[in-house]
This record gives structure tokens, sequence and C-alpha cells, in this order.
């Protein structure tokens, strides 16, 4: 293969992945028309049409679709390797992409990140906070963060954060106005704060057990989003119950503006785990961050 060959696949998968010609052009140091030029010409040698272009859009062709599944696993070892090849000087080096959510990021991630790269000074970091489960080799991620009942089968999954609580809450004033209730079926006459869902975009189902026995309760109220911090905002001012993990609460509970109701039917969960597809071969950055999860402290 010649350089120029090599150069036109690695033009054509980032068009293909970013699906933008200037945001390719960007992520691979060229210009836009440098980058049209390359893709006109791998096309001619391939004798197919690679890309579907409009003024709007550029999505990859049947052809362009299955030329991008067939390089991004290849390069994507590429890059494993040469990071390992970074392992040999001194100072560990090299680029991590993590998915996950905000309380994870928040709670787990950013600490752990932040005594890395004080240590590693030419290790990078880079999150991205998204609610939905994440392809991590088709969206070039080294691994994502979620609840362990929520990892995939095939994937290698990493304890990183201890078992989680769900807590039901409401403010002094709501009580007030507002009997406690004494089991979750008593929320059907009580105003609740919904959380919108980021994967499917439905309405969350809050989720309790009691004596092995599990409960879902479809909940009604005024009041829905999409943001923790802001549920938890609307609890402390009275606008009703709120279901969220317990640790969102702890303050708030513990300085007397939020009051937790059904403990009991709220027992614990699997907690965050790192997660990563089995066949990635990991850099030695990749290997310090898993290392920093597990010594958090």
């Amino acid at each position: 293969m010649q350089r120029d060959e090599l150069g036109d696949l690695i033009g054509f998968l980032a068009v293909a992945e970013e699906r933008s010609f200037t945001r390719a052009a960007a992520r691979i140091g060229t210009s836009q028309s440098s980058l049209s030029h390359t893709i006109r010409r791998l096309e001619e040698r391939m004798g197919v049409r690679l890309l579907t272009r409009t003024t709007r859009n550029v999505a990859p062709t049947e052809a362009g679709e299955q030329l991008a599944q067939t390089l991004r696993p290849a390069f994507n070892e590429i890059r494993a390797r040469l990071d390992s090849i970074t392992a040999l000087r001194k100072k560990p080096a090299g680029a991590i992409r993590i998915t996950s959510s905000r309380h994870a990021t928040e709670t787990i991630l950013m600490p752990a990140a932040m005594r890395l790269m004080a240590d590693y000074p030419d290790i990078m970091v880079e999150i991205s906070i998204e609610g939905r489960l994440t392809d991590l080799v088709a969206e070039r991620y080294d691994a994502g963060v979620r609840l362990g009942e929520r990892v995939e089968k095939d994937m290698i999954a990493i304890k990183i954060g201890p078992e989680l609580r769900m807590a039901v809450v409401g403010s002094p004033d709501y009580f007030a106005r507002n009997p406690k209730p004494a089991t979750p079926h008593d929320l059907t006459q009580h105003v609740c704060i919904n959380l919108r869902l980021p994967t499917l975009g439905g309405l969350y189902a809050w989720e309790f057990e009691h004596n092995g026995r599990p409960l879902n309760v479809r909940v009604d109220g005024q009041f829905t989003c999409n943001d923790a911090p802001m549920i938890v905002r609307a609890a402390v001012n009275g606008l009703g119950l709120a279901c969220l993990p317990d640790d969102q609460f702890d303050d708030l509970i513990a300085q007397g503006r939020l009051i937790r109701v059904l403990e009991d039917w709220c027992p614990p969960f699997p907690g965050y785990h790192l997660y990563y597809p089995s066949r990635r071969q990991v850099s030695p950055a990749f290997e310090l961050f898993v290392e920093a999860l597990r010594t958090r402290g």
C-alpha cells in the first residue's frame, strides 16, 4: 500500500465517522478542499461511491459503511499498539476518551482524572457526559462508565464504585401539607417529580424492592426534568417528592432541608463499573487510569 493510499483511507474514515467534511478536516489537520479531493481519488481508485453528499449531510453508502467497518478495528489496533510503544518512554503519555453519566463523572471519574493528570502531565483525559448507552468502538471511546447491571456481557467490566441506593425525599414544607407515604403504592396519591431518561426519552419508573420482591411505580406530578441537580432543587423548593441516588441528597437531609421516606424499600444495587471491549488492547495510559480509579480515595 502506497503512503497516499493509507492517507486516503484515514481521510475517508474521518469523514464517515464525523459525517462532516468540516469536522473531519479539523480532526486530521487538513483543508476541506484537500479532503474532498482525497475522497474523490479514493472513490475513483475503488470504482464505487463511498459517500452520499447533500448540502446538509454526509453519510456513507452501503459500500462506504462496509469499508468503514473494515478500517475501524484495524486503525484502533494500530492506535493501541502505538500507545503501547509510548510505554518505553520515561513518562507515560497518551489520550484517554471516556463516556460516562454526569453522576459517575462528578463522584468517581473527575477525582481520579485530576490525580492522574497531576502525576502524569503527558496524559490527556477527555470525558463525554452522556446518558445514552454508547457504541465504544464506533465512536472511538477507550471505555465507558455505567451501572453494573447495565454493562453488556461481552465487555470487560471493572467495579470502580460502591453499591448505590435510591432515596425518596421531600421537603418539610411538602410534608407539612401531605402525609408521608408508608409504601410505594401511596405514591399515586402524591405529587412527584419525574426524571426524563436520556436513553429512550421515557420517564423513569421508580424502582423499589421489599423482602426480595421488586416493585416499579409510575408517578405523576407537575414537574419533569432530565437533570438530577435541577430535580434536587425542585424537591428542596417543595414541588414534590423526588427519587435519585441517595448521595444526591445526603447533605440536604443532614441539614433538615429534605426528609427521606420509604427507606426500607430502597435496598442497595450494583454501583458504577468501567467497561471496555474484551478484544481491545489497552494502552499504558489507560492502565494507569484504571489503577487511579481502583485506588481512589
